[in-house]
């Protein structure tokens, strides 16, 4: 089924066991004050999971590059130690790992190690919200001794490669841009001059380590910013990088100051391997087609890259976020079994967005992520002193992540939904164009709790009717979710106002002049779907297109004059009181969304007062005190949840120990993140200490509930 992905590769002296490579994610595991405890559980279980070759997320080369305060710098012993261990770990599991070596540039914050963040050129950086200072000669040759040195510090380490990033808009790119390269002296003024620095580090970095020692380059297929590298500069760096000794050539794809989205769930898997498909033909044009190189960003399964492979115009298919998702995305797929991989589904909530602070990375669908020493996956029956009886009531996110989690500890589970169909309100954000995935998720969990032989009974709402079946159980989680809030406002009882769900539900009744009253996420997501064609992604030919870019499928994208998609014939108005509408969605993701809904024609309107609903639309009062209607067919309502606990009371009467995940254990600050993490943690906590149902105390005395 795989027959490109599953042979053998080499790069360098190493040979690798497949084509796919774990991708560089930063994760701030590296500075926990573990002793990298948490880190080497990490690259353990990817390994395990079939990864092969893993690169690890930068390590700064000097304390200037640092890209925060979760980025290690290679001179702090206290990191070594922690990198030595990680190396040992993926060693001991049979893994490869190669370190990626670091400069973020201009992309450092401000303040971080005492200084202001260094650049090629003076030139402001919106990521960084700072004007870095130009780098003098000293510090550029400094910087190229700091690159060679953390090369033969991380071979010292154990570490099979390096992988010198020089991709994504950091320090390496940054010089070979003349967007961000405006320097007259030898290290810019024209192509041959912008393209130094990265040459000279890579040919400093191949000195230090030797021959046998494989070294990688992250460069960039596409700066996608405005006065970026010329393709034709980048044809020629890939092929100055490879006469400098490169190992591999590994293409990133954008700057974090890109007005194109990359690796968000709008963007179509595998729409940039038309880039390091170009970087191969400039490199066989050149007589070095040999050299292996590697496709990345949104790839999001392993069918995906087998697709890319068979085109032969790459080597390897770097995968990222997808071994947060799923440890085991390479293992099951090689096993046949890829219908069982847990999917990425791009939603960045938990991963890209916390990278850039200092929150610990995870995944929406895999809350262990990050977590695995604290949640440690058992066997199935094993080390089990007592097998629990256990139910899960609610069948949304949080509940199904509680009855596998329970499952798979080898415990007896029933899960109880009163819905007809499993998923929660993620099955309203399936329905969006671009998320289809979403649905997936919830298909994939549905059949692994099949296998873990978990009954799912729908149409089942647990009341007071089923106090005799809760007094069965050792525990219950509850996850029942969440009731849509109405406001208080003249006019809800109007024929044309209806609750989100209903929209979500039925969408081609709805009207063509369309009211949203809130606007927090699902209110967004309603806005889509009215304005969208379908949950279907569109093709990569049409992404490409409606970005201004003109392609096929062997050819590298270049910039085109297509223009924005055409505005939507229905007319939808997303009103919010005050704030951002959006404000909830991660910051990596709402920009885009936010684009989108302005290119379909979606008014927005905010710092308003309701004053009514009527039957021609909604009455408002903006911030200068003049009153205006909103015309409307429909009027929905988005105006926030309330959790859904009646059970509640009934477990209380059957004296059941019980937990609360998701919505109902509180709306503030409610997403699907914080809903599969509380159901990964309720399951743990109620099994931890289990009570068994012999010994519990008499219904007449109910056990105090865990909440």
């Amino acid at each position: 089924m795989f027959d490109h992905v599953f042979k053998p590769c080499d790069i360098g002296a190493l040979t690798v066991p497949h084509r796919i490579v774990m991708g560089a994610m930063h994760l701030n595991l590296e500075t926990l004050d573990d002793g990298g405890a948490a880190l080497a559980a990490f690259y353990t279980e990817r390994v395990r999971g079939g990864a092969g070759l893993i690169v690890t997320g930068g390590t700064a080369v000097n304390g200037a590059g640092a890209g925060g305060p979760g980025y290690g710098v290679l001179d702090d012993e206290d990191h070594r130690s922690v990198l030595r261990r990680a190396a040992r770990a993926v060693h001991d599991a049979d893994g490869l790992v190669a370190l990626q070596l670091f400069h973020a540039g201009r992309y450092a914050l401000p303040g971080e190690h005492g200084s202001t963040p260094l650049a090629p050129s003076a030139v402001y950086s919106r990521f960084s919200r700072t004007v870095p200072r130009a780098m003098t000669e000293e510090e550029i040759t400094g910087t190229v001794a700091d690159f060679a040195r953390a090369a033969r510090t991380a071979r010292e380490l154990g570490f099979d490669a390096v992988e010198v990033m020089g991709s994504e808009g950091y320090l390496l790119n940054q010089f070979t841009a003349p967007l961000t390269n405006r320097r007259s002296d030898r290290w810019g003024g024209d192509a041959e001059g912008r393209r130094r620095l990265p040459v000279e580090v890579l040919r400093a970095v191949r000195a230090a380590v030797g021959t046998a020692f494989p070294v990688l380059f992250r460069m960039s297929g596409a700066d996608l910013v405005t006065d970026g590298t010329p393709w034709q500069e980048t044809a020629a760096l890939a092929v100055a990088l490879a006469e400098a000794g490169a190992d591999a050539l590994a293409v990133g794809i954008g700057w974090h100051e890109s007005p194109v989205p990359t690796v968000q769930a709008q963007v179509p898997p595998g729409t940039w391997a038309g880039y390091a498909e170009g970087v191969k033909r400039a490199l066989r044009g050149a007589g070095h087609g040999e050299l292996p190189v590697i496709a990345s960003n949104r790839f999001n399964r392993i069918a995906q890259a087998e697709e890319a492979l068979a085109r032969g115009d790459i080597d390897l298919v770097a995968m990222a976020r997808p071994f947060l998702a799923d440890a085991a995305v390479v293992g099951k797929s090689r096993a046949g079994r890829d219908a069982s991989v847990d999917l990425c589904i791009a939603c960045n909530e938990a991963c890209i967005d916390r990278s850039f602070g200092t929150e610990r990375v995870s995944c929406l669908v895999n809350p262990r992520a990050g977590y695995e020493r604290e949640f440690p996956r058992l066997p199935a029956r094993s080390s089990l002193t007592y097998r629990g009886r256990y139910a899960v009531i609610g069948a949304g996110l949080a509940g199904l992540e509680a009855a596998r989690t329970l499952a798979g500890l080898g415990h007896e589970v029933e899960v109880y939904e009163a819905a007809d169909e499993p998923g929660g309100q993620f099955r309203m954000a399936a329905r969006v164009p671009g998320k289809a995935d979403f649905g997936e998720t919830v298909r994939r969990r549905v059949r692994e709790l099949a296998e873990l032989r978990v009954p799912l009974h729908l149409g089942h709402r647990v009341g007071a009717g089923d106090v005799h079946l809760l007094r069965t159980m050792d525990g219950v989680i509850v996850a029942t979710g969440v009731r849509p809030r109405r406001p208080e406002l003249p006019g809800l009882a109007l024929p044309h106002v209806l609750d989100y769900p209903r929209a979500f539900a039925d969408p081609d009744a709805l009207g063509p002049r369309i009211a949203i009253i809130g606007g927090g996420g699902i209110a967004v997501d309603l806005a889509h779907l009215l304005t969208g064609r379908s949950s279907t992604a569109p093709t990569r030919e049409e992404f490409l297109a409606s970005h201004a870019f003109t392609t096929s499928s062997r050819t590298t994208p270049v910039a085109g004059t297509s223009g924005r998609p055409a505005e939507t014939p229905r007319r939808v108005t997303v009103m919010r009181r005050s704030g951002r509408i959006g404000a909830g969605i991660g910051p990596s993701t709402r920009w885009v969304v936010m684009e989108e809904l302005r290119a379909a024609g979606v008014r927005l309107l905010t710092d308003i007062a309701y004053q009514e609903i009527t039957r021609d639309g909604v009455i408002v009062v903006g911030a200068d005190g003049n009153r205006q209607l909103v015309d409307a067919d429909h009027v929905v309502l988005a105006t926030g949840q309330e959790s859904e606990r009646d059970v509640v009371a009934t477990l209380h009467r059957a004296g059941v120990p019980f937990e609360t995940a998701g919505g109902a254990a509180g709306t503030d600050g409610l997403n699907a993140v914080r809903a599969t993490a509380q159901g990964l943690r309720a399951a743990h906590r109620i099994a931890r200490n289990p009570a068994p149902r012999a010994k519990r105390h008499a219904p007449s005395s109910p056990a105090r509930p865990q909440r």
